[in-house]
């Protein structure tokens, strides 16, 4: 019923209704047992207001009819934007949580995993509590089509797995200090943007990682049953309570089951009376029984969300050759796929190399997130909880962050352990297209000597706001004889919140990220809201930041008496000699090539150019051409190109820095227009004048 339903089977004004739900006010004996009787159900229940009445509104599944058109959804699109990977699991639902940390408190926001295998009994009750007799014809049905598309193959293994082994992996995250999943079940709202909503994101505040709406679709991703279940403990009120907000939603392919066509989701929950024939699901306030039989027990009543995804499963394990994947470990399963130790590993691995400095504190500022893994089967423990230490994950790095907040920085590196600080500007353009700068904002470079367990030396992370590591490059051109280093950039409001045009920053780089949040460059959100030129500026923020850190670990010069001469003389490449041309400028020419195949295919190169003495130097264009043996030679588009010292990228026209005497710059090919595998190919790069007609 509605407030205004009751307040008139009861005889009574609206407010008095509104009184009794939020608190206010309770109602007297004698109109008890008129409420009582206006929803049929028992005085004890009216008493004690503790759960939903019971009568004619069941728990159960609403599987959304096809639609009318006959179109039909062979899956979720959003879940194709990331990998079935834990590691990108922990990446984005870390994310999320930090984005909804309560920071009026000032205390970080606290993630926990719990990895838990099922078996046996334990299995059968899981089952039965998640109403799984109802969900079976759905299952079957996408089994029958499974040869026919992706999703229906991924939930048909699931579904086998979980038979043929007799185990089910659940996978849940708890956060403590977040906002929870506030809002109406369909209006606007963070419930609704999460369980109800694609590609939308209501977030708070220019320094959120998160801004596609995309994020949420790894949980959907991770499960190969298609099924997470939701219990939120909400910061604002919503229905007069807080606790024990419990959903369900399934993500399987189109379907037919028992005559008719169902689109694809489905919702877990209480029948809403309000819609026509009660044939939509909404959230439903449960007890402390029911989220305990569906695995969804919460520690404490502090805000937040737990997010049980069902039969979790990680790609990365499929691959046998990887370094986790221990064979020979006490209580490892016996194919990988669902190992569960490998998998608890990983997640500690990802959150220590993601959100080392969200976890880092030091002088006044206090660390923005905890988290921790654990691992159980059925119920009893199998590795204890374990604590992400950023000092273990990253140890340089955090001595680097740690001293930026204690204001124990120096100017150059003289000592083992010192954190060399360096302001560099970031000059941030101007909205809408127009010409010009808005502002210089000073971003931070800290840099510190390397330690083994860093993982790969002589890197630049960087990262801004919500302190979640962004972008990690290497610093190319480096003078031999450099000690191994590790740098970090603090972009936005990482490197103050006062500091000049933080907001601004956050504002731009924010847009300037994919989906990913995985590096800074051009988006169509850069393109639309700035300019088609706006990620120039971020290839100049790059040049800055490798010219200060080439500055910073560069070896001081020895004195000629120390055998510096006779080395360098020793070590020198005899060139063969041109004749000079008499009449023309001096063109730039290409000195270095450095490439490899990437993951996804495509050729991956690193090019020096060395520079003449000059004022000004034409602009050159770099053109990748695929080496045959007869008629002209392909060409290949590039799909990304970077400038890395001594030049700047303009429609994929070099033009360098007036006075250097050495260029570097990145680039990858775009996999789409190779003729041929590129493992079967050679590659040719040429470097022409103007625009390389």
């Amino acid at each position: 019923m509605t407030q205004t339903q009751l307040a008139e089977a009861v005889d009574v004004t609206r407010a008095a209704v509104s009184a009794w739900i939020t608190g206010r006010a309770t109602p007297r004996p004698e109109t008890i047992e008129r409420i009582a009787q206006a929803l049929n159900t028992d005085l004890a229940t009216v008493h004690t207001r503790t759960t939903d009445t019971l009568a004619g509104l069941p728990i159960d599944w609403y599987h959304r009819p096809g639609h009318d058109d006959g179109g039909r959804d062979l899956g979720n699109a959003a879940a194709f934007a990331f990998d079935a990977d834990v590691g990108v699991l922990a990446r984005e639902t870390c994310q999320n949580s930090l984005d909804e940390r309560l920071a009026g408190n000032g205390r970080p926001v606290r993630v926990r995993y719990t990895l838990h295998e099922l078996t046996g009994e334990a299995l059968d009750a899981f089952r039965q509590a998640i109403l799984w007799d109802k969900l079976h014809p759905h299952y079957q049905a996408v089994s029958l089509s499974a040869a026919h598309q992706k999703v229906g193959r991924v939930v048909d293994a699931g579904v086998r797995d979980m038979f043929e082994k007799g185990r089910l992996v659940l996978l849940r995250i708890d956060d403590y200090n977040a906002s929870g999943l506030t809002g109406d079940d369909y209006d606007d709202g963070k419930f609704a943007a999460v369980v109800r909503r694609q590609l939308e994101s209501l977030k708070s505040g220019r320094a959120a990682g998160g801004s596609y709406g995309l994020g949420k679709a790894t949980l959907w991703a991770t499960s190969a049953l298609g099924l997470v279940l939701i219990n939120s403990t909400l910061s604002v009120a919503h229905e007069g309570r807080t606790e024990r907000r419990v959903i369900g939603r399934l993500e399987l392919p189109w379907r037919f089951v028992d005559g008719s066509p169902y689109a694809g989701p489905a919702w877990l929950g209480r029948p809403d009376p309000d819609s026509p024939g009660a044939k939509v699901a909404r959230s439903w306030w449960a007890d402390e029984e029911t989220v305990e039989r569906l695995h969804l027990t919460r520690d404490s009543d502090e805000p937040g969300t737990s997010f049980l995804i069902v039969g979790a499963h990680d790609v990365a394990s499929l691959d046998q050759s990887a370094p986790d994947l221990d064979a020979d470990e006490e209580g490892g399963d016996d194919d990988g796929t669902r190992d569960i130790r490998a998998m608890h590993r990983r997640l500690v691995e990802a959150l220590g190399r993601d959100f080392w400095a969200a976890m880092t504190g030091g002088g006044s500022r206090l660390p923005l997130l905890e988290t921790s893994v654990r691992t159980l089967r059925n119920g009893e423990v199998v590795i204890e909880e374990e604590k992400v230490d950023p000092i273990v994950a990253q140890p340089s790095r955090t001595r680097a962050l740690r001293a930026f907040y204690d204001g124990t920085t120096v100017d150059r590196l003289t000592e083992a352990g010192q954190v060399a600080l360096r302001t560099v500007p970031f000059r941030l353009p101007l909205s809408g297209g127009r010409r010009g700068t808005l502002g210089t904002h000073p971003a931070v470079l800290l840099v510190t000597a390397a330690e083994d367990a860093d993982g790969i030396s002589n890197q630049v992370h960087s990262l801004r706001g919500n302190r979640m590591t962004i972008k990690k490059s290497g610093v190319a051109g480096l003078p031999l004889g450099v000690n191994a280093f590790q740098a970090v950039l603090l972009v936005g409001q990482a490197a103050g919140e006062s500091v000049p045009f933080a907001e601004e920053a956050e504002e731009f780089l924010r847009a300037a990220e994919p989906p990913e949040h995985d590096r800074w460059g051009q988006t169509e959100e850069l393109t639309l809201r700035w300019s088609h030129t706006a990620h120039h500026r971020i290839a100049r923020l790059t040049t800055e930041v490798n010219a200060a850190v080439k500055d910073l670990v560069a070896q001081p010069k020895r004195s000629g008496g120390q055998g510096g001469a006779k080395l360098r003389k020793a070590l020198t490449v005899p060139r063969k000699t041109a004749p000079r041309r008499s009449t023309g400028p001096a063109l730039p020419e290409l000195s270095g090539l450095d490439a490899s195949i990437g993951a996804g295919g495509e050729w991956q190169i690193s090019a020096e150019v060395k520079l003449p003495r000059g004022d000004e130097l034409p602009p050159m264009t770099p053109v990748v051409l695929l080496d045959v043996r007869s008629g002209s030679r392909p060409k290949l588009d590039w799909a990304e190109l970077i400038a890395v010292d001594g030049c700047e990228i303009e429609d994929g026209v070099l033009r360098f820095t007036p006075g250097a005497r050495r260029a570097v710059f990145r680039g990858s090919t775009d996999v789409a227009g190779h003729p041929v595998r590129t493992a079967l190919t050679r590659l040719v790069l040429e470097l022409r004048a103007g625009k390389g007609e």
